[in-house]
């Protein structure tokens, strides 16, 4: 197993004077497409967006603990953030406002009803020149409203004290171990879930609700139309921003990735799930938080995940003859990896972080990350511990080694869509939460001796 490493605490870049506790600031921009685009998530569409059920946004939450140590959370309607765009946005955070890795969260809500981005599963769909370009164009847009907004919720930072607790909703279903056409007829649901709701909560000095930021672990799959819309969690931020104006509601998705919202396919049921999950941060917010200390410390690592070995191009050929359009578009574009001499992807760095705030602990994963691993980083690290997926970069599945050996979309068929060549590679598990145990230890978590 090779591992490539980078880890950091937030204390390594001190940009302004202490204060006696957190600081905070909020920025929001609208990032819905000013054009027609191509929505993101589903093969099955067959043309552009026709509307806007409501807008999209990216926000970002500036924090600074009493010792000057800085980190920032982005929230996005998107399907996620893919790599060479997660970089370019983290390089130039860095260059300035001297924020490392370690201190840039990039999440998004996995909407299916958000815009292509460039860089991200773009075989599965069937679009031309034109579109491709307008995907290049917004994809450099959004770049920029990232880095703007960072910059304006830091800009915006005031007194602010910090708060935490679980809340819980249900409507979250294993989809690989329930069949969705009988759901209704179902009553024993299979399989492991994750049906707590992370909040913290953010407050200025005279009480006032500033920021809520709250997570769930399930796909944004409401929806499947032709609509701009960010879906369940969408509906959920404008509900608790309803019902506290002034404050901004920051959704971050969990390890949805075996997870649907059922039943579903319809904008009556979006808004449900929606109200149901801002229900549940509303009843936090009724009951006793756990005041987090203004101390900061955030830890990452990036560690290299190994692929099977790749097809041949004589196998590669073959899959164009057969198979779903989008499948013998993956096949082509590896084809002409090879035939211009280079050799196809057999590891991958992926990205783990570590926050602490105060006393809440804080997991990082990039890709679409199985609910598996919140179940385990939870038994390794506590059960109030929060557990964020599809952050930083979404590359491919992220699955357990019962989901590996099981194969099927997220262990096996899904990888080729996402520009993987083969199966990540048995020990994925233990690989991972091992990163995750060494990350604890930096940012001063105590970890089981097995999750």
């Amino acid at each position: 197993m090779r591992m490539t490493a980078m880890a950091v605490l937030a204390g390594s870049m001190l940009c302004s004077a202490p204060a006696e506790g957190w600081q905070a600031g909020v920025a929001r921009v609208d990032i819905t497409p000013e054009e027609p685009m191509w929505l993101a998530g589903y093969a099955s569409r067959d043309h552009a967006a026709e509307g806007t059920l409501h807008p999209l946004w990216l926000k970002a939450l500036a924090l600074q603990d009493a010792e000057g140590r800085r980190a920032v959370l982005v929230t996005s309607d998107l399907l996620g953030f893919p790599k060479p765009a997660s970089d370019r946005i983290r390089n130039r955070l860095k260059e300035g406002l001297q924020l490392d890795r370690a201190q840039i969260i990039l999440s998004a809500s996995h909407t299916h009803s958000g815009p292509v981005l460039d860089a991200s599963l773009l075989c599965i769909y069937p679009m031309d020149a034109a579109e491709l370009d307008k995907v290049k164009r917004y994809t450099a847009r959004l770049e920029e409203q990232t880095v703007a907004a960072v910059e304006q919720a830091f800009a915006a930072l005031e007194p602010v004290q910090l708060a935490s607790a679980n809340g819980v909703t249900r409507f979250a279903v294993n989809r690989r171990n329930n069949q969705e056409a009988k759901i209704l007829e179902t009553y024993d649901l299979n399989g492991p879930v994750d049906h707590a709701v992370p909040v913290i909560r953010v407050t200025g000095e005279a009480g006032s609700l500033k920021a809520l930021v709250f997570g769930y672990a399930c796909h944004g799959t409401t929806l499947s139309g032709y609509e701009w819309c960010g879906d369940y969690a969408g509906f959920a931020q404008i509900a608790l921003e309803e019902a506290h104006p002034g404050a901004t509601a920051m959704f971050f998705a969990g390890c949805g990735g075996n997870q649907n919202p059922l039943p579903r396919r319809s904008v009556a049921l979006a808004k449900q799930y929606g109200e149901e999950l801002a229900a549940s941060v509303q009843r936090v917010l009724a009951e006793p938080l756990e005041p987090l200390d203004a101390a900061l410390a955030c830890a990452y690592r990036e560690t290299e995940l190994m692929l099977n070995d790749p097809p041949t191009r004589e196998e590669l050929v073959a899959m164009t003859k057969k198979g779903s359009d989008y499948m013998r578009r993956a096949a082509e574009e590896m084809i002409a990896i090879l035939d211009a001499g280079r050799a196809l992807r057999t590891s991958y760095p992926y990205p783990v972080a570590m926050w602490r705030l105060g006393k809440q602990t804080v997991v990082v994963m990039g890709g679409e990350v199985v609910v598996d691993y919140a179940i385990f980083a939870k038994q390794m690290l506590g059960h109030d511990t929060f557990v964020m997926g599809y952050a930083n970069d979404v590359m491919s599945y992220i699955p357990s080694e019962v989901v590996l050996e099981e194969g099927g979309y997220e262990g096996d068929t899904s990888q080729f869509i996402y520009g993987m060549p083969a199966k990540w590679k048995t020990g994925i598990e233990a690989q991972v939460l091992g990163v995750i145990r060494d990350l604890a230890a930096q940012v001063g978590v105590p970890a089981q001796a097995k999750p």
